[in-house]
C-alpha cells in the first residue's frame, strides 16, 4: 500500500492491511524460491496462503498473481488440467477452454477464443495470465488454441503496452508452434495414404523452415535477455536435430526432392552447438531447476550428433545438472539426471546403476510418467547383457506404469500425444517379442499386451479417455463354436494366436517378409477401381497364400464352423478376412467373421427384436458437403441410397428417415440424442482414413470428422441409457493406401457406446448394397446374430450372377460384438 507522507497517521484497518499485504508479498517471493528449487508442491502451499491474504485485503490484482503462480506450481508437477483450470479462474474465462474432450474446428475455436479473450481487461496481471494460458494449453495438446492466444497476447501487449519486452511471449508461441510441426511429423510415420502423405510431408518442410528462421530472429535481436536467447538456441538446436532426422527418413523413402535442404540443415547442427558453448555462462544464470532441465536437455541433444567429442561434454552438462538436483534434495529433479546419464552412459554396469537409482527415485514419489522411461531403457540393458528374467520384469512394470499414466493423463499430456510412435509403441512391441523369444512363451500375457497397445493406439488417435471395452477372454460365456484369432505384426515376424471357447492357445509365426507382399498386393487390388473388373485370379492366389502361411497351420484347433473373431495389428485392419481362401471355399462360405480392437470389445448384447427401430439417414445427391477441403475426391451423386433408405425402413419399425437437404449436421444431431435408437444406419461418403481430420463422413451441409461424431455420441450417451446397438456406415470407404481401417468411424463408434458397428471398405456399388442391407435386416430381424444376418446376406448376394465378384459383397465388415 502507498501511505502519503502529510497523512499523520495510520488508521488501524490501514495499518492491519499493510501487514497481510507485507506478508502476502513475502509468501509470493517465497514461493518463487521454492519452485526455483524444484519444491513445486511447498511453493503451491505457499501461494494459496498468500491468495488467501490478498482476498482478505480485497486485492484482486494480488490473488490473480497468486492464481497464476499455483499455476506454475501445478505444471512442474505435471497436473496440467488443474493448471489450465486455474489460470481459467484467474481470468473468468469459459471453462471449454480447457476441456480436451471437446472437439471443434478450427475457424469455430478460433472465433470463440477471440471473443473470449476481448472480454478480458488488459491489464498487467491478466496479460500475463493469458501468456501462461497460452503455455498450458500448449502442454494439455490444445496446439491450435495456444497459437491462438499466444497470438491475441502478444498483439495485446504491443498495444497497450509497446516498451515491454515481448520476447518471451514470441518464444512461447513459436514453442507451441514447435509442437504443432512434432504432431504433424508423428503423424508421418502414422499416415499411410500417399495423398496425405505428401500434404504432411509439405507441411512438416515449410513449418520447420520456418521456426528455425523464427527462432534466429529472437536468437539475433540485440535487446532480447541472454536467457531467453538461450532457450532460443536450445530450441532451435533440438528442432535442427529432428527435423535433419526426419529428412533422412524421408530421403530414405526415395524423395530426392529434399537433399539440398538436408545438406543445408546438416551444416547448421555443429555451429548452433558451438553458439550454446560459447553462452554457456547463461545457464548458472538460471533457477535451479530450469538450469537441470535446460541441461538435460542439452546433454539429450549432444547425444543425438555422432561426435565423441560432444558426447563427453553431454556426460559433463548432465553430470553438472545431477549436482545441482542433488543440492535441491527433490527426488524429481535427480531421478530425470540419473536417467539422462544412465542413457548416455557407454560402460554398461554403469549404465545400469544410473537407470536403476532414477526409476527407484521416481517410484519414491509415484511418478510413473518419468518411471517407465527408465524401466524401459533398463529393460534393453538387460536384455543386451541377456539377463533375460530382468528385462522382462522391467518391461512388465514400464507398460504397467504406462497403462496407468495414458489412464491418468491421455488427452491432457501433450508429450505421450505427440510421441506414440517413438516412446510409447515401441515398449509393447519389444515386450511382446521378448516374451515370446522364451522357449515356453506366456501366450496369455502376449496376447493381454497386444490388447492394451491396440486399444492405446486407438484412444491416441481419438485422443479421448480410457475406452469401456473387455478382453474377450474375459467372457465367461463364449459359444463352443467361437475362436478368437490374434494377428501381431512384430516386424520380423507375424504372430498368429489362436483361443478356441475353452480358452486353449495355439501359436503360429510366419516369417513377415512371406507375408507383406500378398498384404501389399491385395490393398493395391481392393483398393483401386480395377477390383470391380480383376478376375479372381488377380487377387485370390494372394488370400489362398496368405490362409495356407496364418489359417492352415491352426486349422485343426478351430471349430469346423461358428464365429471366428478377428483381432488385427494394424497391418491386416483393411483386408477383408472374409476372403481368405482355402483352395475350394472363401472363409465366409464356412465362418461368421467379426473383427475387434485388439481383441476387446463392447460387452455382447443381442438386438432386442421388439425394439427394432432406427435412424436412418443418407445422401442420394450432390451438397455443399461434398466441395468440403476433407471430403474424399471426385464424388458422384449416390443415386440408389434413396431406395436403400427406403428399404431399410420397411424392414425396421417407426424409424426416422434424414434423407439428403434433411440430413444436415444439426438435424443429425438432434435425432441422435433426443431419441432413443437401438440402431443407427448412415448411407453417404465417407472416409477412414489414418489422419483423424480426413476420417469424415458428409452430411448434406458439411462433413463430420471422427472426433465431432466422438462428441455426439458421447451427447446421445449423456442424454440416453441405452447405447447404440447397432451402428451401420454404409458406402464408406478406407482412404487408398491404408491399412488402418478401424482406427476410423468404427473405431470411435465403438469407444462412444456403439455396441456394433458394420462399415464399408471400399465405396461398394449402390444397387447391390440396397440389396445386401435389405436382406441383411429382413435376417437379422428373424433373430439371428448380427454377425450371422451379415454372412447370410453376403451370401445371398454372392449367389446372385449380376453380384458373384467379392467386389460387391466382401467390403462390409462386421467390428464389435456379434450378437
Amino acid at each position: 500500500m502507498l501511505v502519503i507522507s502529510s497523512q499523520p497517521s495510520l488508521t488501524l484497518a490501514q495499518s492491519h492491511n499493510e501487514v497481510q499485504q507485507n506478508q502476502a508479498g513475502l509468501l509470493t517471493q517465497k514461493g518463487h524460491e521454492q519452485l526455483n528449487q524444484g519444491q513445486a508442491t511447498e511453493a503451491y502451499d505457499t501461494w494459496k496462503q498468500a491468495a488467501k491474504l490478498y482476498r482478505q485485503i480485497h486485492d484482486s490484482e494480488g490473488v490473480i498473481g497468486s492464481l497464476i503462480n499455483q499455476n506454475l506450481a501445478l505444471q512442474a508437477n505435471g497436473l496440467y488440467p488443474r493448471a489450465c483450470k486455474t489460470v481459467l479462474e484467474t481470468l473468468k474465462m469459459d471453462k471449454w477452454i480447457c476441456d480436451s474432450s471437446l472437439n471443434q474446428s478450427d475457424k469455430l475455436t478460433t472465433e470463440k477464443l477471440k471473443a473470449a479473450i476481448h472480454q478480458v481487461d488488459p491489464i498487467p496481471v491478466n496479460l500475463l495470465g493469458l501468456h501462461n494460458l497460452g503455455d498450458v494449453l500448449r502442454l494439455i495438446g490444445k496446439l491450435n488454441e495456444s497459437v491462438v492466444i499466444l497470438q491475441q497476447t502478444l498483439s495485446l501487449v504491443q498495444k497497450v503496452t509497446p516498451e515491454k519486452d515481448t520476447s518471451k511471449i514470441k518464444l512461447s508461441l513459436v514453442v507451441s508452434e514447435q509442437y504443432i510441426y512434432e504432431s504433424a511429423r508423428d503423424r508421418y510415420y502414422w499416415i499411410e495414404e500417399a495423398g496425405f502423405k505428401k500434404e504432411t510431408v509439405n507441411f512438416i518442410q515449410k513449418q520447420a523452415l520456418k521456426l528455425l528462421n523464427d527462432y534466429q530472429s529472437l536468437i539475433d535481436t540485440p535487446t532480447v535477455p541472454i536467457l531467453i536467447k538461450l532457450q532460443a538456441q536450445l530450441y532451435r538446436l533440438s528442432l535442427l536435430l529432428d527435423f535433419e532426422k526426419w529428412l533422412t527418413a524421408e530421403s530414405n523413402s526415395g524423395n530426392r526432392e529434399l537433399a539440398a535442404i538436408q545438406t543445408q540443415i546438416n551444416q547448421q547442427i555443429k555451429p548452433s552447438v558451438e553458439l550454446i558453448l560459447k553462452n554457456s555462462f547463461a545457464f548458472s544464470d538460471l533457477p535451479a531447476s530450469q538450469s537441470i532441465y535446460t541441461k538435460l536437455n542439452f546433454a539429450n541433444s549432444l547425444n543425438k550428433i555422432p561426435d565423441e567429442r560432444l558426447h563427453s561434454v553431454a556426460v559433463q552438462y548432465a553430470e553438472s545438472a545431477l549436482q545441482t538436483a542433488k543440492s535441491t534434495n527433490e527426488q524429481r529433479l535427480m531421478s530425470y539426471a540419473f536417467g539422462t546419464l544412465g542413457k548416455l552412459e557407454k560402460q554398461r554396469e554403469r549404465s545400469l546403476h544410473y537407470l536403476e537409482q532414477a526409476m527407484a527415485l521416481a517410484q519414491s514419489i509415484q511418478a510413473w510418467d518419468i518411471a517407465y522411461q527408465w524401466q524401459h531403457e533398463l529393460g534393453l540393458e538387460y536384455y543386451k547383457q541377456r539377463k533375460y528374467d530382468k528385462a522382462l520384469e522391467a518391461y512388465s512394470a514400464a507398460i504397467n506404469n504406462l497403462t496407468q499414466v495414458r489412464d491418468n493423463l491421455l488427452a491432457s499430456n501433450a508429450d505421450l500425444q505427440v510421441s506414440f510412435y517413438e516412446k510409447v509403441e515401441p515398449v509393447y512391441r519389444e515386450y511382446m517379442r521378448l516374451l515370446l523369444s522364451s522357449p515356453n512363451p506366456n501366450l496369455e500375457l502376449v496376447i493381454q499386451t497386444n490388447e492394451q497397445l491396440q486399444i492405446a493406439e486407438l484412444e491416441n488417435f481419438l485422443k479421448c479417455g480410457k475406452l469401456d471395452v473387455v478382453a474377450l477372454n474375459k467372457l465367461q460365456s463364449l459359444p463352443i463354436t467361437t475362436a478368437i484369432i490374434h494377428i501381431i505384426d512384430l516386424g520380423d515376424t507375424i504372430e498368429i494366436i489362436a483361443q478356441s471357447s475353452n480358452h486353449s492357445l495355439i501359436r503360429n509365426s510366419v516369417d513377415a517378409k512371406l507375408i507383406r507382399s500378398h498384404v501389399k498386393n491385395i490393398l493395391d487390388t481392393v483398393q483401386s477401381s480395377r477390383f470391380f473388373s480383376s478376375t479372381n485370379k488377380e487377387f485370390i492366389l494372394h488370400y489362398q497364400k496368405l490362409y495356407e502361411l496364418l489359417i492352415k497351420p491352426i486349422q485343426t484347433y478351430l471349430p469346423s464352423s461358428g464365429i471366428l473373431v478377428f483381432a488385427l495389428d494394424i497391418s491386416f485392419q483393411s483386408l477383408p478376412m472374409d476372403l481368405l481362401y482355402n483352395g475350394k471355399n472363401y472363409l465366409i462360405e464356412e465362418y461368421s467373421i467379426v473383427e475387434t480392437f485388439g481383441s476387446k470389445i463392447r460387452p455382447p448384447k443381442s438386438l432386442s427384436p421388439n425394439k427394432f427401430t432406427a435412424l436412418i439417414a443418407g445422401l442420394s445427391q450432390e451438397s455443399p458437403s461434398f466441395n468440403d477441403k476433407n471430403a474424399p475426391k471426385g464424388l458422384k451423386a449416390l443415386r440408389k441410397v434413396a431406395v436403400e433408405v427406403a428399404d431399410i425402413k420397411k424392414e425396421t419399425d417407426s424409424s426416422t428417415v434424414l434423407l439428403n437437404e434433411n440430413f444436415t449436421s444439426l438435424q443429425f444431431k438432434q435425432e441422435l440424442t433426443k431419441n432413443d435408437f437401438p440402431i443407427v444406419h448412415i448411407s453417404t461418403h465417407g472416409q477412414f482414413s489414418s489422419n483423424s481430420d480426413k476420417t469424415v463422413f458428409l452430411a448434406y451441409d458439411k462433413v463430420i470428422n471422427v472426433l465431432e461424431f466422438d462428441s455426439l455420441l458421447k451427447q446421445k450417451t449423456q442424454f440416453n441409457e441405452n447405447p447404440i446397438e447397432l451402428l451401420v456406415l454404409s458406402a464408406c470407404q478406407t482412404a487408398k493406401g491404408n491399412k488402418r481401417s478401424t482406427l476410423g468411424m468404427a473405431g470411435v463408434a465403438t469407444q462412444a457406446g456403439a455396441q456394433s458397428v458394420i462399415a464399408s471398405l471400399w465405396l461398394v456399388d449402390e444397387d447391390s448394397t440396397a440389396i445386401l442391407m435389405q436382406e441383411f435386416y429382413k435376417v437379422l430381424k428373424n433373430g439371428l446374430t448380427k454377425a450371422e444376418a451379415l454372412r447370410q446376406a453376403k451370401l445371398s448376394l454372392s449367389s446372385n450372377p449380376k453380384y458373384v465378384h467379392p467386389y460387391f459383397w466382401s467390403g462390409f465388415v462386421l467390428v464389435g460384438g456379434w450378437l
